[in-house]
């Protein structure tokens, strides 16, 4: 899988991130601090990840910044991205199945090791839900990207 990864600062976490992905076989894009001579900004970078999935040179994106807020903040402008916050595996497993989420958005400050682990491991193993619900919800998220993108 092509999995861009942004982040605004070379943390420790954030080297394991590209690692991790790398370790389980996916081909790594980074953007920002993981760049040399990429804009480390958390808006720029993030947006960078998220638009390599909308327009399809990446399967997934990872974004990366602080908290994780402001990543998640600038993918999620971006139509077609479904970026989210994830703090635990049972937020990234919700995150696929029942929101479709194609970016992962991590925070740099409080996300160890072997929790970093735990999002993927949730992350990859989930999918699109197939509950009428869930996907009506989706689709409606994707009207808004395209009112957005006809808007003047």
């Amino acid at each position: 899988m092509r999995i861009a990864v942004s982040s605004d600062m070379d943390e420790p976490v954030a080297r394991l991130l590209v690692e991790e992905l790398r370790a389980r076989g996916h081909e790594v894009r980074p953007y920002g601090a993981l760049s040399p001579g990429s804009d480390p900004r958390w808006a720029v970078c993030s947006e960078q990840a998220a638009r390599e999935v909308a327009e399809g040179r990446a399967d997934q994106a990872v974004v990366c910044c602080w908290t994780g807020t402001g990543a998640s903040i600038a993918a999620n402008k971006v139509p077609g991205v479904r970026a989210a916050l994830c703090t635990d595996a049972y937020t990234a497993d919700g995150a696929r199945c029942w929101n479709d989420a194609n970016v992962l958005a991590v925070g740099l400050r409080l996300t160890s090791g072997p929790l970093l682990g735990e999002i993927l491991d949730a992350w990859f193993a989930a999918g699109p839900g197939t509950d009428a619900e869930d996907r009506d919800n989706v689709a409606h998220v994707e009207r808004l990207d395209a009112d957005r993108r006809t808007a003047p």
